[in-house]
């Protein structure tokens, strides 16, 4: 008897439709990409200049993917922290190469 209140309990549950949002999101994602080949084109920007751009576009595609199409914003902080940690890492390994790049000998 309570298995079938709680399956009816279940069934009056609303579903939330994203479809709007994720449009709007790949639109983003769109935009981004088209940035990121214009940036690849671009004369006379140093590698460096380049690599750091699509770096950072990369970056925030990918944040944008976890966040939204991964479910993350619906996460609770402790969630997010754990899913925060490689990004931190990967923070602090991006800092120790630029300085071995950039430390005079």
């Amino acid at each position: 008897m309570a298995d079938n209140h709680h399956s009816h309990a279940l069934e009056h549950v609303e579903h939330k439709s994203h479809k709007k949002e994720y449009i709007f999101i790949f639109i983003i994602l769109a935009v981004l990409t088209a940035i990121e080949i214009w940036v690849a084109e671009i004369p006379g920007i140093s590698k460096f200049g380049k690599g750091s751009a699509l770096t950072g576009l990369a970056v925030g595609k990918a944040f944008i993917v976890a966040y939204y199409y991964m479910h993350l914003k619906e996460e609770t902080k402790w969630m997010k922290f754990v899913a925060a940690i490689p990004i931190m890492a990967g923070v602090y390994a991006t800092v120790l190469c630029l300085e071995a790049m950039f430390k005079p000998y």
